[in-house]
């Protein structure tokens, strides 16, 4: 057999990883379009604050363990996938066959249409390379705007802030990491920021990007203001890599549409990752997910299949979890709620402190925090598991505090402990 896995993000390598664990003596190939070996994107603020070199983003070993595991690793860009022919075709016209296709591309950064982005101070944070960039322009003491407070653009921030740098960061929502957090908890972010130093700007967006004297460049505001900075980088989402599946016949939506083996519409090609479409936990509907663990999960599934081991994805739980500059926050699964579903606040707005838990019927089916980071693993737990809380939601109606002693009493009440 010979497996070809088109992308060298995790997905990739541990699907990578697990084809060789479930067929020895298969040829396994790892084809990344990117001049670097197999690193996590993740890994990169600790790379921007010298917590690790640029060898400490790496998944694995380069020098070893590739080969000892029998993975050829291959740097350069796919243009083309045959279906009918299995094969795929090189950057530098070569081709190759194979049994079994994994397609692991990931994302890239989108822009949003703002005049000047081309200027050579203006960069994403999405590959070890635009690390590099952000290094050389962000010294301690310059100006540094942030385009975008999503996910990722708070990750980029906190590595920012530690570097020293005077930031302002812009975003167009209402509030900070609004596909996360609701206007309350997005509220004590801002306000945690602001406190922090860091200029933000909600509810506006960037006019334009110019040249100015001395290397800078002037950012033009909606609301009519204007930021000298040495660096602009831009946040403002990601989008699926499945231009690659045109002409294929496999189909696509926002990502690449997988059943529960991780399989596409053509039976020997599939897809994990941040390209895929799988099932999410809380709706059973098909999504993408652009988060780590998702990813991980993808691969080690999607090898099993391709080996021949079925394995099932049941859904995962989307959630997230940021530290940003010291206040950590995090949601998980349906945390805006279903139709006529109750929830419970908790808001301490002086102590930055949050807990919202949503609930359908007698179950936790969501739930978002700030500050508050006791125990946030539960809240997980209680909506993975699916327990009927019975009593406890009102409890928890009460004082949406007790999540611990709701977990405890309604497993010892269902025998679990």
């Amino acid at each position: 057999m010979q497996y070809i896995v088109i992308g060298a993000g995790p997905a990739g390598v541990i699907a990578a990883e697990a084809l060789r664990k479930a067929d020895p003596d298969a040829g396994i190939s790892i084809i990344g379009d990117e001049p670097e070996p197999p690193y996590s994107r993740m890994a990169i603020p600790y790379y921007l604050i010298d917590n690790v070199a640029e060898s400490g983003t790496y998944l694995r070993d380069p020098k070893q363990h590739f080969q000892a595991q029998n993975i050829e690793v291959l740097q350069q860009r796919v243009d083309k996938i045959d279906t009918d022919g299995k094969k795929i075709t090189l950057a530098d016209g070569s081709t190759r066959d194979y049994d079994k296709l994994l397609i692991a591309t990931g994302s890239h950064p989108v822009s949003p249409p703002i005049p000047g982005l081309d200027l050579p101070q203006v960069h994403s944070c999405w590959t070890l390379e635009d690390a590099r960039n952000i290094i050389r322009l962000a010294q301690p003491g310059s100006n540094v705007v942030l385009i975008g407070a999503g996910f990722i653009g708070c990750i980029i921030l906190e590595a920012l802030v530690k570097r020293g740098i005077n930031l302002a960061v812009v975003e167009t929502g209402n509030r900070m990491v609004p596909r996360m957090l609701d206007e309350n908890a997005g509220g004590l972010l801002e306000n945690w920021c602001k406190k922090e130093g860091i200029d933000v700007h909600t509810s506006c967006s960037v006019n334009g990007i110019a040249a100015a004297a001395d290397d800078q460049v002037k950012v033009s505001l909606s609301d009519g203001s204007e930021l000298s900075a040495a660096l602009v980088i831009t946040a403002t989402g990601v989008k699926a890599n499945i231009d690659l599946l045109e002409g294929t016949g496999i189909e696509t939506d926002e990502g690449i549409l997988v059943n529960s083996r991780m399989q596409t519409s053509n039976a020997d090609v599939y897809a994990a990752g941040d390209v895929a479409q799988g099932v999410d936990f809380s709706t059973g509907n098909q999504q993408v997910q652009a988060i780590q663990p998702t990813a991980a999960d993808h691969g080690r599934i999607a090898a099993l299949n391709m080996a021949g081991h079925g394995s099932e994805h049941h859904g995962t739980l989307n959630m997230n979890v940021l530290d940003t500059v010291g206040l950590v926050s995090c949601s998980f699964g349906l945390w805006m709620g279903v139709d006529g579903g109750d929830s419970a606040q908790l808001y301490n707005p002086d102590e930055y402190q949050y807990i919202n838990l949503q609930f359908d019927g007698d179950y936790l089916v969501g739930a978002s925090s700030v500050g508050k980071t006791q125990h946030i693993g539960v809240l997980r737990g209680l909506i993975e598991s699916k327990i009927d809380l019975g009593e406890w939601k009102q409890r928890l109606l009460q004082d949406p505090s007790l999540i611990m002693e709701a977990y405890i009493g309604s497993t010892q009440e269902l025998g679990y402990s």
